[in-house]
């Protein structure tokens, strides 16, 4: 008996999306839960797992086409009536999970959520050539070049998601000359909504390379060229030097790479001479030492090699955290860090004789350009929009957050005991601000036409930096949980942005955003409201300061005191200054209170 699985709810607005890759054939077994096939949308790029047991009969949407939510998406039932002619390009192992990025410290201390590094993509565990210089000769450099198209297959940019209308190659995984199998990871591929790899639909040699790494591509433009290999045969003989072979990709990549390894070429130069003159089969080992050792752990880019050789980072010391031990460039600012904390150890513990200059840390991008990433302009484009859209002003309040912090300090062990959750200041604010926006309910509205509507929840959106840019997760019906139930869904919201693992769902339906930007230790800032939204809170950092505070007599006196500002941005079209301050003064009067023992089992 078979049954047809349909595509399933991805979101809040979201009413389609684009098969970009089936993980399984037809002919495959699939137990329940396990992964069936990806999907991409407007919002995120996400695994679709099996609801059943059984063998694939029918695939019934092609990789690149869209469907709608509720459409038959494939037939699973015992395996008699499985369809031959199904999508033959569709068998594909299960994906690699994407490296995980860092985000922003949700909390302005130290007791935030952890990142969760993880390991990088499958395609990565190879030795993918550094196309920085070939691809843009490393094309010509095929005699396929003229005629690759008609000695092999054109790989062209798939669907990347609704309203997705190109992408920027951000790094080729395979080089004129290599051999790719169906569903090997072929390019990278970044976009406005995720970075993603792009599997080769077919199996052969990479014949030519049409688009540059760091350029752009629109949908349905040709990406490379994959045929035979006969096309690429030629070249090949020509050379001097007998082609590498395919287990000796880390010495393959001397030749081809100078810019990235100029640091190399003062020392190694004389080797790299005599390696042209030997046979092709040279040790493996002698391309790591040009890199420190690095590469017998894993591929290391030409961005990260760079990195560790401007801070002075030996490769060869640093354990990588990738597949196979890949060394990311997480793992050398890690050892950068650690550089700068052991250097600043012995000052601290000794005061200099004398007063010595600080040294200036100077950033590698310094007198340089790049090309603005497309998360970039799409950010940039709705915040300019919002502005546009809005009449926004900013309105600040100072808080004593003394009675918090000793609160915190009491509770904060027995809480993560008993709750698996870190109690960090973050929990105590928004609960502050969800009880202001029941009372004060023009900051949770949105304009609708001419009517104003007042949302009967409270979904609070937390703007959180990561390496990809700005997200924003948000704790839905937020209003209805407790301290404890705040504390654990900022935990996990906050770990999986770092980790890249949010869905859509987490990432519609704010009616409210707080934004953190004490966490990098600013004072105050005029965040800008996200539309439709109309006000967006900001927590400035905690500061020990003297203020003047009142005894139970009314004597004023000054004491040191945990100070800390707080922000709200909003629309003058709905609400009011005199709103914004009723609304900061009620967070303030509730904080500087701490009256949360009950909260805290105190």
């Amino acid at each position: 008996m078979s049954e047809t699985v349909k595509m399933p709810a991805l979101g809040e607005s979201v009413t389609e999306g684009t098969v970009t890759r089936w993980l399984k054939a037809v002919g495959d077994t699939v137990e329940v839960d396990e992964p069936l096939l990806e999907v991409s949308t407007d919002k995120v790029d996400t695994e679709i797992p099996s609801p059943i047991t059984g063998t694939v009969e029918k695939i019934l949407v092609e990789e690149d086409e869209d469907a709608e939510v509720g459409a038959d998406l494939v037939v699973i039932g015992d395996g008699s009536g499985s369809d031959a002619s199904g999508s033959d390009d569709s068998g594909a192992e299960a994906p690699a999970e994407e490296e995980a990025s860092e985000g922003e410290d949700l909390a302005s201390d130290d007791t935030a959520a952890p990142s969760t590094d993880e390991e990088a993509p499958s395609g990565e565990s190879e030795k993918p050539a550094d196309t920085s210089d070939e691809t843009g000769s490393g094309a010509s450099g095929a005699s396929g070049a003229s005629g690759g198209a008609a000695d092999g297959e054109e790989i062209t940019m798939p669907a990347l998601g609704e309203s997705v209308t190109e992408g920027t190659v951000t790094r080729w995984l395979k080089a004129v000359g290599d051999t790719v199998e169906v569903d090997e990871p072929l390019l990278e591929v970044s976009t406005d909504k995720v970075d993603t790899e792009i599997p080769s639909p077919v199996a052969g040699t990479v014949l030519e390379i049409k688009v540059s790494e760091d350029e752009d591509a629109e949908v349905g433009a040709v990406l490379a060229v994959i045929g035979s290999g006969d096309a690429a045969a030629a070249p090949a003989e020509k050379s001097d030097t007998p082609a590498p072979k395919a287990e000796e990709a880390p010495a393959k990549e001397e030749p081809k790479t100078e810019a990235p390894k100029a640091e190399e070429k003062k020392a190694e130069a004389p080797k790299a001479e005599e390696k042209k003159a030997e046979a092709p089969a040279a040790p493996a080992p002698k391309a790591a030492d040009a890199v420190s050792g690095a590469e017998s752990s894993g591929y290391v880019t030409p961005l990260v090699r760079k990195m560790a050789s401007e801070a002075g980072v030996d490769l060869s010391s640093v354990k990588g955290s990738g597949l196979g031990g890949r060394i990311r460039k997480q793992d050398v600012q890690q050892a950068i860090e650690a550089q700068k904390s052991a250097a600043s150890a012995p000052a601290a513990a000794a005061p200099a004789a004398a007063t010595a200059a600080p040294k200036v840390e100077v950033s590698s991008k310094r007198g340089t350009e790049e090309k603005m990433p497309r998360i970039r302009k799409v950010i940039g484009q709705r915040m300019m929009e919002s502005l546009h859209e809005m009449a926004q002003l900013t309105t600040a309040v100072e808080v004593d957050l003394t009675r918090i912090a000793k609160l915190r300090a009491r509770a904060k062990e027995d809480f993560a005991a008993r709750e698996g959750a870190k109690l960090t200041y973050l929990p105590f604010l928004m609960m502050a601000a969800i009880e202001g926006l029941k009372t004060y309910p023009q900051l949770n509205s949105s304009i609708d036409g001419d009517k104003i509507v007042y949302h009967g929840a409270e979904n609070i959106g937390m703007a959180a930096d990561t390496e990809r840019g700005l997200v924003v997760p948000v704790i839905r019906d937020a209003g209805d949980l407790n301290l404890a139930g705040l504390a654990r869904q900022i935990g996990d919201l906050g770990a999986r942005a770092k980790g890249n693992k949010l869905v859509p769902d987490d990432l519609a339906g704010a009616t409210f955003t707080i934004t953190n930007t004490g966490s990098g230790g600013a004072l105050w800032d005029t965040p800008i409201v996200p539309a439709p939204q109309v006000g967006i809170l900001g927590t400035g950092t905690i500061t020990k300061r003297p203020a003047v505070v009142q005894n139970a007599e009314g004597d004023d006196s000054i004491a040191i005191r945990s100070m800390m500002y707080l922000f709200l941005s909003y629309d003058h079209r709905v609400v009011d200054g005199a709103d914004a301050a009723r609304f900061l003064t009620s967070m303030k009067k509730r904080l500087e209170e701490g009256a949360f023992e009950a909260e805290l089992g105190l």
